[in-house]
């Protein structure tokens, strides 16, 4: 049997009851839930204890401390910057193959004896179930970490220069940027916020990585991974701070060469401002890479599969708590389906269970910290008194013990309502029911109601319906699924990202994502010298 040419996705683990990875897990977890765990910064390859400090709960028991976390100071995250310069010439001395290595031993670690590690602290610090865990902090950063390395072996041949002319030897040089770049990495995934750091350091770069502060604990295990994994000094820089004071040191420095982002489009929009206005003392331009925010939709035509339409909607808003920036926000359903499914999915949506993410029978665990959950129950909260609106399940909460929210169905009657064209990450999906004629008119208005432009998806059992929708919805979507809920993209498979306001649509999971990182050396070397300088047409006639 022959072997493929490229890396196949890591198999997830199921966790069925009485498996070795279900006793294993709940082990691991037992443990982490016994200790607080002390977490520096992680500046040059040295742990760094500030003595500043703040803690890290977990959310669906947020009395309960996982970690105490010393925050970076001015006087770190300008060393950190340092340490990333300096280290950026040994690096790529390194060489692909030698950088390659690193990263392929950190995935074989996290396929291996760190998985659970990994895992149970996503599962406790972000509030995950074992399946989202799996998924996220073990698969997806796996595959990450694999195909990137793929995908860079690639590029030296991939963009050789098609004509050397006698005489002639042309060349292209997979030069890395010229210095750090930033990276500013979101909770939710535990992949994304190891990728962002990573996937420029296997092409040469060096990175100061800024983790999200509701997720400091399963980050600094990665950073431990990668450091055991052979990860040389200074190449990532763990930072615990403040994102704005971070960012004003990065860009005081000169060798500021790019940013790497996932978060609010609010903060994008404001740090590529911030870039813009530091460029009269950077050393080059910056590349800015971002996946902000979403407003994902669903659309279904009458004549869509009603009973997979249910599914996707349940499982597109309701798991990992609709903390995903692709996660079903919004929908536009026919009112003949309408009125066949909607009392069976709320039936179904009430079978869901809530709580700690340990209990593995529990579908969905609680939203990340208070913020989010004030923020979350104030659409609820508005949604509830205005005639538009009408809540058809779920709506209710409880932060006593964990941030908990309802899995909450909003039906409206105005289809530029807020929860129809804000992003709300939670687990709000908001239904807007149209007239079965009317499918060309909600073609448009689902392309026009929202600035983002993430994820999609059309339910329609006739090809000329998802060929109309197809066209229609174009630029309202860099991932758009057909017959699917929209999320839930893989790597190597749906190379990932949005325009518009969700972002510069750079294909985290693909190689357009590498060659952000890269900046080529046009290379020509003359075999046959130029001895005179002459042309012939300067000869007499």
């Amino acid at each position: 049997m022959l072997m493929p040419s490229h890396p196949i996705n890591e198999p997830i683990l199921g966790y069925a009851p009485g498996s070795e990875e279900r006793r294993a897990l709940q082990a691991e977890l037992d443990r982490q839930m016994a200790e607080v765990v002390d977490i520096p910064c992680i500046i040059n390859g040295e742990e760094v204890y500030t003595g500043v400090t703040t803690t890290q709960v977990i959310p669906h028991d947020h009395g309960h401390i996982i970690a105490n976390v010393h925050l970076a100071g001015r006087a770190e995250m300008e060393a950190a910057c340092d340490a990333a310069v300096r280290a950026q010439q040994d690096w790529i001395k390194l060489g692909l193959e030698g950088r390659c290595a690193v990263f392929e031993r950190c995935a074989d670690l996290l396929a291996g004896d760190w998985r659970m590690q990994v895992n149970a602290a996503t599962m406790l610090n972000q509030s995950k179930t074992a399946f989202q865990a799996e998924v996220d902090a073990a698969c997806e950063l796996i595959d990450f970490w694999r195909f990137n390395c793929h995908y860079a072996r690639d590029f030296h041949d991939d963009f050789q220069p098609l004509i050397s002319p006698e005489g002639v030897q042309n060349s292209t040089e997979i030069r890395p940027l010229e210095g750090f770049v930033l990276a500013i990495t979101p909770f939710n995934f535990t992949s994304i916020a190891g990728n962002l750091p990573s996937a420029p350091a296997i092409v040469g770069c060096t990175s100061v990585w800024k983790p999200s502060r509701n997720s400091y604990h399963s980050n600094y295990v990665l950073m431990q991974l990668m450091m055991e994994a052979g990860l040389p000094a200074g190449v990532i820089n763990f930072l615990p701070g403040s994102g704005a004071e971070i960012t004003e040191i990065a860009l005081a420095n000169p060798d500021f060469a790019g940013l790497h982002f996932t978060g609010s489009t609010a903060t994008f929009q404001g740090l590529w401002q911030e870039i813009g206005l530091a460029l009269p003392n950077l050393r080059s331009y910056p590349r800015i890479v971002g996946e902000t925010g979403g407003k994902d939709f669903v659309v279904a035509h009458p004549d869509c599969d009603r009973q997979g339409l249910l599914v996707a909607l349940l499982r597109g808003a309701f798991e990992f708590q609709g903390q995903k920036c692709s996660a079903a926000s919004r929908a536009y359903i026919p009112q003949s389906v309408w009125n066949a499914i909607s009392d069976d999915l709320c039936a179904e949506i009430g079978k869901i269970k809530m709580g700690d993410a340990r209990d593995f029978t529990n579908f969905m665990t609680a939203v990340i910290d208070q913020r989010a959950f004030d923020k979350i129950t104030g659409y609820i909260a508005r949604a509830r008194v205005r005639d538009c609106c009408r809540i058809i399940v779920g709506g209710s909460s409880d932060d006593s013990t964990g941030w908990f929210i309802e899995p909450t169905i909003i039906v409206t009657t105005n289809p530029t309502s807020e929860t129809m064209v804000e992003e709300i990450f939670g687990p709000v999906l908001t239904v807007f029911v149209y007239d079965d004629d009317d499918f060309d008119n909600v073609l448009r208005m689902c392309d026009e109601a929202s600035p983002y432009a993430l994820t999609g998806s059309i339910f329609s059992s006739d090809e000329s319906n998802i060929q109309k929708a197809f066209n229609v919805l174009r630029f309202t979507a860099g991932n758009f699924y057909i017959n699917d809920k929209p999320t839930g993209a893989v790597v190597g498979q749906q190379p990932f990202g949005g325009a518009r306001a969700s972002g510069t649509n750079d294909k985290a999971g693909g190689p357009l994502n590498l060659l952000r990182w890269i900046s080529p050396r046009s290379v020509k070397r003359a075999i046959d010298i130029p001895q005179d300088w002459s042309y012939p047409f300067m000869g007499e006639d």
